[in-house]
């Protein structure tokens, strides 16, 4: 049942919309808004069939018949999806969608529009489906989706139903990475990072997240072990891996989530810990680090985060972090 699935991680919104469709009382436009990978273009499509759907199971799209195969497929003629081009909605994709809904379904009266990225409409592309929204057309269903609602008019906002997509608990994002086939060990770090499933399994390809837990153990090692080192291990192995600044604050992140598990070890928290096969190394130095070094550490690690969106230096910043780190 593909509502029940859904319900699993927006128990909210699925319940307003199957309760409307028990009822029949779907609104005319809806206004998803939440973070992205929160499954707001799932509920979407599931909306779509289950208003197409001739053979629904209560409230269940079949998802075997032609209308649901089509719509899941992107090729039925009546559900059209508005998507920016170049870095806008435009006004003319706007006016092309309502001469399409100027004539009759091809295959029934019904006809569904989907937007994407809606706060990436330009002013003239807003105010041109605000025609629609306060006179709309037959039997037709407006779904705008969107990551930024307070950039939407106000005026669409008041016409539509706003449901509110809630981000992904860690625990369900590492569920779904590895139902995505991605070790457990990546994808725990990768539920400290985002909450967004695409971004999630994008940091996966190419074994990335792994190479950079890699990078991070092996500087706290040598910052630890073999402190003469750790200069040439930042220089060497750090700086040419983490090249980009966005890639740079993922490393700090991944520093700093090593210094939480240290301090999880301490309080017996061993069950959120996220480097799970590095718990000989995070007893170690449990046992070694106080908590008040730990404290320390993990407030050098955050300042050299806010350093670098301040455009200090990498090199510098990391060479300075690193003596941080190595203070008694």
């Amino acid at each position: 049942m593909i509502w029940e699935k859904l319900g699993e991680t927006q128990p909210t919104v699925v319940k307003m919309l199957t309760n409307s469709l028990k009822k029949e009382r779907l609104a005319h436009a809806y206004l998803f808004e939440g973070p992205r990978g929160s499954g707001k273009k799932e509920v979407a499509k599931a909306l779509a069939k289950a208003f197409f759907c001739e053979e629904k199971n209560g409230v269940n799209p079949c998802l075997s018949c032609l209308n649901c195969k089509r719509i899941e497929s992107g090729n039925h003629p009546d559900v059209h999806v508005i998507e920016t081009e170049g870095s806008t909605i435009k006004v003319d994709q706007i006016r092309h969608l309502k001469k399409e809904f100027s004539f009759r379904g091809m295959e029934s009266k019904r006809k569904v529009y989907l937007v994407e990225d809606a706060e990436k409409m330009s002013t003239g592309a807003a105010n041109s489906i605000l025609k629609f929204l306060e006179e709309p057309d037959g039997e037709a269903l407006a779904i705008l989706m969107t990551t930024q609602v307070h950039r939407i008019l106000k005026t669409i906002i008041s016409r539509s139903q706003v449901l509110t997509f809630l981000s992904l608990s860690p625990e369900r994002l590492v569920k779904k990475l590895m139902e995505a086939g991605i070790s457990e060990t990546d994808a725990r770090a990768v539920s400290q990072i985002t909450f967004d499933l695409e971004e999630g399994i994008q940091l996966c390809q190419d074994n990335w997240i792994a190479q950079a837990r890699n990078k991070v153990i092996q500087l706290i090692d040598d910052t630890i072990m073999r402190p003469k080192y750790a200069f040439i291990t930042l220089q060497e192995g750090w700086m040419p891996f983490f090249k980009e600044k966005k890639d740079m604050q993922l490393g700090l992140d991944l520093l700093m989530i090593w210094y939480r598990d240290v301090l999880r070890y301490q309080v017996n928290q061993l069950e959120q810990i996220i480097y799970i096969d590095q718990e000989t190394k995070l007893q170690e130095q449990s046992l070694k680090l106080s908590q008040r070094k730990l404290g320390q550490n993990l407030q050098a690690v955050m300042d050299a985060k806010r350093r670098l969106d301040a455009n200090t230096a990498p090199q510098l910043l990391m060479e300075q972090l690193l003596l941080r780190l190595q203070e008694g």
